[in-house]
This record gives C-alpha cells, sequence and structure tokens, in this order.
C-alpha cells in the first residue's frame, strides 16, 4: 500500500481528506493524518475563543472516518526528506510515499525584545485557551494592548469589547489607516465602530521592547495589564528548519504542482507554502484542491498539465463582534450585519460539510 502521510489537521488538510474520502482514494493508497490535537481546529474563530465569546466546543470539528485513514497524534519534531519518514516528539516515525506539509504557522515577533516572553497569542487553541484564562481574569478597568491591526487583531479587539466593556483596549497599528490594502470606506467603517465603542487605535505605532506590563511605542512607555500579539506570523520551526528553498518570510517555494522544487513526492499547503497571496483559510482550501488533483494524476500515471489553473480568492470577511462585519469581495466593499451574516454563513456551510 501506497503511504500518504498528511501533516496537519488544519484547512488545507481537512479538504484533501474532504476529497479524497470517501470515494477518490485508490485501493491502494492509505492515508495517516498527524495532528497534536484529536479534532480538526477552526484557527479562524481562535479570537472568539480567546476573548471568552464562544466555547471551546464550537471551533472543533471532527476527522472523518475511514477504513484506510489513520490517526496519529503527536508533535512533529523533524521531517527527513531523504529518508522519507516523519519524526514524533515522542522517538518515534512514520514513513511516507508521498507527504503533505501542513502544520501552519506561529508568531512573528520581529525581533521585538521581550515579545515573544511577555505577549500572549492566539496561533494555537492551547495558546487561545491561555489568553482567554489570562483576560477573563483580568479584574475591571484592565488594560489590554493588541499588537498588530491586521484582521486577526481587530477581530478579537472587537471581541473583547463585546465580552469585556469594563476594559481598557489599545490596538496598535503600523499604518496611518487601518486595513490601508483596503478601501477607504471599509477602513472608515472599522475605524467608526471602533471609536463608537471606545477601543483606542494607536496608528504610526512601532512596538520597538515589550516587558512586564510595559509596552514601548518608539519612545513612549504604555501601560498594559496584559499584551496579546497578532503582528505578524512564519512558519512553524521544523517547517523552518527543512533544507530546501525558502522565501524572504521564511516559506517554502515550490512548483507549480505545489511540491518541493527537488522532490515531487513532498507537497506544502497552507501558511508554510509561498504563494503570491497573504496566508488564510480560503487560500489553504484551494491549494489543497490543485494538491488531490496531482495526487490522483500521479497515482494512475497521468501527464500533468503544461500549467496549472491559476489560484483565484473570492476575498475577505471580517467581523466586529456579533452583529456588525465588513467583507471585500469582488472588488466590492460590504459592511454592517449582512456582512456579519455572510461571515456566520460561511462558517455554518464549513461546519456542515466537514462535520
Amino acid at each position: 500500500m501506497k503511504q500518504l502521510v498528511l501533516l496537519g489537521g488544519g484547512y488545507g488538510n481537512m479538504r484533501v481528506l474532504l476529497r479524497l474520502l470517501p470515494n477518490q482514494l485508490p485501493n491502494d493508497v492509505e492515508i495517516t493524518l498527524i495532528d497534536r490535537t484529536p479534532y480538526h481546529c477552526l484557527k479562524t474563530e481562535y479570537y472568539a475563543l480567546a476573548s471568552g465569546t464562544i466555547s471551546d466546543q464550537e471551533v472543533r470539528v471532527s476527522f472523518p472516518e475511514h477504513e484506510r485513514l489513520n490517526i496519529k497524534y503527536g508533535n512533529v519534531t523533524k521531517i527527513d526528506t531523504k529518508k522519507r519518514h516523519v519524526l514524533l516528539e515522542d522517538g518515534s516515525f512514520v514513513k511516507y510515499d508521498d507527504l503533505v506539509i501542513g502544520l501552519g504557522c506561529e508568531d512573528k515577533y520581529h525581533n521585538v525584545p521581550g515579545a515573544d516572553e511577555y505577549t500572549h497569542s492566539i496561533q494555537s487553541i492551547s495558546k487561545a485557551r491561555a489568553t482567554y484564562e489570562k483576560l477573563s481574569n483580568l479584574p475591571s478597568g484592565s488594560v489590554v494592548g493588541v499588537v498588530g491591526a491586521g484582521l486577526s487583531g481587530i477581530e478579537l479587539a472587537s471581541e473583547l469589547r463585546e465580552s469585556r466593556s469594563d476594559l481598557s483596549i489599545k490596538l496598535f497599528d503600523r499604518g496611518e489607516r487601518i486595513l490601508p490594502a483596503f478601501p477607504v470606506r471599509l477602513s472608515n467603517y472599522v475605524q467608526k465602530w471602533f471609536d463608537a465603542n471606545n477601543v483606542e487605535i494607536v496608528s504610526n505605532s512601532n512596538i520597538t521592547k515589550v516587558e512586564p506590563n510595559k509596552l514601548f511605542n518608539h519612545e513612549e512607555t504604555i501601560p498594559v495589564d496584559v499584551c496579546v500579539w497578532t503582528a505578524g506570523i512564519q512558519p512553524v520551526e521544523v517547517v523552518r528548519s527543512i533544507p530546501t528553498e525558502k522565501d524572504a518570510s521564511n516559506r517554502i517555494v515550490l512548483t507549480q504542482y505545489h511540491n518541493l522544487p527537488e522532490d515531487k513526492n513532498v507537497y506544502v499547503v497552507g501558511d508554510c507554502a509561498s504563494l503570491p497571496f497573504a496566508p488564510s483559510a480560503q487560500l489553504a482550501e484551494e491549494q489543497a484542491e490543485q494538491i488531490v488533483k496531482v495526487l490522483l494524476m500521479r497515482w494512475k500515471g497521468e501527464q500533468l498539465p503544461a500549467q496549472m489553473p491559476k489560484i483565484s480568492l473570492k476575498g475577505f470577511m471580517g467581523s466586529l463582534g456579533k452583529k456588525h462585519g465588513f467583507a471585500y469581495l469582488g472588488d466590492r466593499t460590504i459592511t454592517g450585519r449582512i456582512a456579519r451574516l455572510m461571515k456566520s454563513g460561511v462558517l455554518w456551510m464549513y461546519k456542515y460539510h466537514n462535520g
């Protein structure tokens, strides 16, 4: 039996499973999925878990069941592409014929002293749980600093405002206006929501150092009781250590078929892949669709197309608490309750198809 090994049960590899099971998987192929947790985690909802507005149960989806799907739990410590096996933390290893690496990302601290030690995170379910515990135990009047005003920072700050109206929230943004890559109308809508809900946006910020209960913004010292870091991501260390070509963000450079240039049996999906888009769940799923097609063709001995279709993304959606949101879809800006309902609908559909 050929062994297809999937590292990580995130959005990309869940889409691989959805497309191969139950009927597309060739009879001579077995799948082994390796993940730290016994369920798929909805990472796009970690901001709400950390804020305390949803329960842990709501960000979990069961892995599929199939007679030729084996699920192994553990932390991956090394990927050996020469020996064609994956080493786990307990000392065991798993051999593969084809490998899809979807181990996700971790925070990138940009060499800011103290950031890794004195800030909290929402990059994994365990870290989001720890952040929730810290935030929920804060006394009234405490100051929370959120460093990074991308989508994660915006959603975290707004959701925390609805969860804890008694806290002072400061969102640190490097730009002059929030979400500068998108239309001014969208930025203005988000800014007005934060103004109306007493969330302070600190524009043109540059966090140079973090100490216990202190943020250093340029030359100014800002007291905070808790700081959550949402100011950048990078592939996990085990992926960064693979001896292959990487881009400036340490993401792995791939062929158009999503495999390593020097190894057609090793694919990379999601946050670890070097692609001309910002990492997202949508991007990981679109990439996985193509990986499945390539796998099936290679297993059948068919010739691959000379040119793979370009990945096309629909846009993005974000929430501002439970009743308001924003979206940028096909060059169209949507704000308000409709955008929030759209995001909730997409989440419901995802759970329906994968649960």
